[in-house]
């Protein structure tokens, strides 16, 4: 049989088996959602998928373009899938939101950071037990939209636990992470929800955890004069505070960041928009992503990544938008300074009155021994906190207490943004269901669209704290660490400190949209976790409070480098996605270009009777790429310079806000900390047997299968935008694994055609089951810096020679 005559028979059939499945959703004859209760909601206690169906194409490297007929039959058909790729990573995220880690795997471990930055089981439990029992989470189902979630997004968190338990149901865990396991159990669609606000707090309440489920009342409480505004005596240094703030929420110490660049009409080849999106999270545990389509005929069809147990698409594109997010250094957060009354440290005085705490209860079942109880302390503003992380404590003294406020606690509307974005058909869409829904609560937004336009917007659910606000009510120690941080430690015992509301916000004491840092059709967008200032250098945005970010300071290299290579593409102009997946991979290393000069004329001085080191920084092509040689010498020498001299001393040419991407520059060769860590460098890998000039690939691995897989890229510290994080193991050979880094990539154009231009890739792979083809695929893929071509409409999917049609149902 001719081979054209096989193919044509292939996709007809093909086509019948697709037009079949189409005709079935739309048509009404794969059961819908008529079975279900009139008002969307099943009982917590037993999910029903009664009825329940969708349609699963998969197609190469196992992305799944999941039909269905409506939202509840949506989500059934996501949480099937995601349950087939990452049943054991959702099971365990269920646990932690249940509260249960202690009694499965005892108290003293600890969780893999992804819903909390709980450092032990116990202290993970205690606050999300007492969110549970608070019924927090069911109190932010009942409000209404726009405040609360819409109906559209409860349907889908229904569908959603129905599709992952019919998984459950109908097939056997061969992941050994959770094989046999007795905590892998069926799910509510309340148990969504409470996985979506683990993620909604995760910048504010999340980083608080341990420190609000250690918060005690001092045992003897004598009676003093309340301190209050004037200070705490005895308590933390605001210098400490100040740096040691300044520190937790800086975005080079942050385990999640990002790059995102919207290029306007004005720069391209074809007069479209075009996007680059480029997450850095986490590789391993549950703050992954995960790859999908989403459609429902003549309603929805967007593709892109979510976050897992999510039921949305946070990061995508449909036909005509493309948007992604970067971490935002907006503090969503601040403090209130309780001033106690004299006596008794659980109350506090407000306007001179006092007014008790409430105290949660909370009891928590160990594995490993008794029950443990204890108490938590809440107060008008939020719960009490020992501390913001080990670094940041928080004293509560005999006059002195902090609450932390969190709006972030009232907000469950982060997946009806990225539903709006999904019907989305211009930026301005995008800006509007910003404007409607209100519900990102730590990133920044870069959109582009078919038409040519750009938009950035950080439009972050924030704490409203005007800078006249900081002023009039900062305690001492707010005064200290407001400037420096953007954490605003506010006077808790004067109502007219109160945050107070703006007309456009959608809940008390947050910013409305008109108070937010918002750029438009600029020829080009680019964010890589700095503040808004230089979205666009040539159209610096200025006039947001601080809490936002800074205004004229330095930058982190990533944001020059990112901002010298945009500005450079964007003048340059003729720009298709071929470009975007250049500047992915270029790998360059904006520390080189400020640096190795000066570090090569000064390495003889340094290193006189060493001249293979000198040799083999001045041969090192300044990237970042796997077959660099000498790029592993330089890494290694600039993360001990950059983390041993204070940044004060580590340049010639200091800042200029009038020149903020070229400086500062010129490092500093004379000192002694430069010459100890580029002697420290090259003995280090001497010692470890590693050549000075190896290539990049033998030497920043991971290990998938037993099999070597070398990763590009490069560190924060060196400002590559490819971001790599690996983990270092000298005696292993090198970087042996990735903490974090560069995750789902997509760059995204349009030809004036029905389907986007899209090219995306999923760095750390679909499944976290080794046993699964798609467990590390695509991690050679970024290996070898190539990309996956999107399928987004339906002759494409039908084309795919991995096609594999699988109708789930309840």
């Amino acid at each position: 049989m001719p081979v054209r005559t096989l193919f044509a028979r292939r996709s007809r059939r093909r086509l019948a088996l697709v037009g079949a499945s189409l005709a079935a959703v739309t048509a009404g004859l794969l059961p819908g959602a008529a079975a279900a209760r009139p008002d969307g909601r099943d009982r917590e206690d037993r999910p029903s998928d009664r009825g329940l169906s969708a349609v699963i194409r998969y197609t190469e490297y196992g992305v799944p373009h999941i039909l269905a007929r409506d939202y509840a039959n949506l989500g059934f058909g996501t949480g099937w899938a995601q349950a087939a790729d990452q049943v054991c990573v959702l099971a365990d995220g269920f646990v932690t939101v249940n509260g249960e880690r202690s009694r499965h795997f005892g108290a003293a471990g600890a969780p893999d950071g992804s819903l909390s930055s709980a450092t032990t089981n116990l202290a993970s439990d205690l606050y999300f037990r007492g969110v549970k029992e608070a019924g927090t989470v069911e109190a932010l189902l009942r409000t209404p939209a726009p405040a609360g979630p819409s109906g559209d997004l409860k349907e889908l968190m229904r569908g959603w636990a129905a599709g992952y338990n019919a998984w459950l149901r109908k097939n056997r865990v061969t992941d050994p992470a959770c094989a046999g396991a007795g905590w892998v159990r069926p799910v509510t669609a309340l148990d969504v929800a409470r996985r979506g606000f683990a993620v909604s707090v995760l910048g504010g309440q999340g980083r608080a955890v341990d420190g609000i489920a250690a918060a005690r009342p001092p045992a003897v409480a004598p009676a003093a004069a309340p301190s209050g505004a004037r200070g705490a005596p005895g308590g933390p240094s605001p210098e400490a505070v100040a740096e040691a703030a300044r520190a937790l929420f800086a975005p080079e110490n942050a385990t999640m960041g990002s790059n995102a660049v919207a290029f306007s009409g004005a720069t391209t080849a074809n007069g479209r928009g075009l996007l680059l999106g480029n997450p850095h999270y986490p590789w391993q545990g549950g703050r992954r992503f995960w790859q999908s389509q989403q459609t429902i005929p003549g309603e929805l069809n967007v593709s892109g990544a979510s976050l897992l147990g999510t039921t949305v698409v946070n990061i995508g594109f449909n036909d005509k938008v493309a948007w992604s997010h970067t971490v935002a250094t907006g503090v969503p957060v601040n403090l209130h300074q309780l001033t106690l009354v004299p006596g008794d440290p659980t109350a506090y005085l407000v306007d001179g009155r006092p007014e008790r705490m409430t105290a949660r209860t909370v009891t928590v079942a160990d594995r490993d021994g008794e029950p443990v109880t204890r108490t938590q302390w809440w107060t008008r503003y939020g719960p009490v906190t020992g501390g913001l992380g080990a670094s940041l404590p928080l004293p509560w003294t005999a006059t002195t207490a902090y609450a932390l406020n969190d709006p972030n606690a009232a907000n469950l509307r982060g997946s009806d943004t990225a539903l709006g974005f999904a019907r989305a058909r211009s930026t301005a869409d995008v800006a509007e269901t910003l404007r409607r829904t209100q519900g990102l609560p730590w990133v920044n937004t870069v959109a582009a669209d078919s038409a040519g336009r750009t938009y950035f917007g950080q439009a972050q659910v924030l704490p409203r704290i005007t800078d006249e606000l900081a002023e009039r009510c900062s305690t001492p120690l707010g005064r200290v660490v407001y400037p420096a941080s953007g954490v605003a430690v506010l006077d808790g015992s004067r109502t007219e400190c109160a945050l107070g509301s703006d007309p456009d916000a959608v809940q008390p004491g947050i910013f409305g949209p008109s108070r937010m840092p918002v750029l438009k059709d600029a020829p080009y967008a680019v964010n890589s976790n700095d503040s808004a200032w230089l979205t666009n250098a040539e159209r610096p945005l200025t006039g947001y409070e601080r809490v936002f970010g800074t205004l004229g300071t330095p930058r982190s290299l990533r944001t020059r480098g990112g901002i010298e290579d945009v500005a450079g593409m964007a003048a340059r102009g003729g720009l298709t996605v071929d470009d975007l997946q250049r500047q992915q991979f270029a790998n360059r290393v904006p520390a080189a270009g400020l640096a190795a000069a000066d570090v090569v004329a000064a390495c003889p001085g340094v290193l006189p009777s060493d001249p293979e080191a000198c040799r083999v920084l001045g041969a090192w092509d300044r990237t970042m790429d796997s077959d660099s040689r000498g790029a592993l010498l330089f890494d290694r020498f600039w993360r001990k310079f950059t983390g041993s001299v204070p940044v004060a001393q580590q340049w010639r040419v200091p800042f200029s806000a009038a020149d903020p991407v070229r400086t500062p520059r010129g490092v500093e060769t004379g000192s002694a900390g430069f010459a100890k860590a580029l002697a420290d460098a090259v003995a280090e890998l001497r010692a470890a047997g590693i050549p000075l000039d190896g290539p990049l690939r033998d030497h920043q691995f991971v290990v998938r299968g037993g099999e070597r897989i070398p990763v590009g890229g490069g560190t924060e510290s060196l400002g590559v935008w490819n971001k790599t994080e690996p983990v270092w193991n000298a005696a292993g050979g090198g970087y042996v694994e990735v903490a974090h880094g560069t995750s789902h990539v997509q760059a995204v154009g349009w030809d004036g055609g029905r389907c986007p231009v899209a090219r995306t890739l999923l760095t750390y792979s679909q499944s976290s089951n080794p046993a699964s083809p798609h467990h590390s695929d695509q991690t050679r893929l970024y290996a070898d810096e190539r990309w996956v071509t999107s399928r987004f409409c339906e002759k494409d999917i039908l084309r795919s020679p991995a096609l594999r049609i699988v109708v789930v149902r309840g």
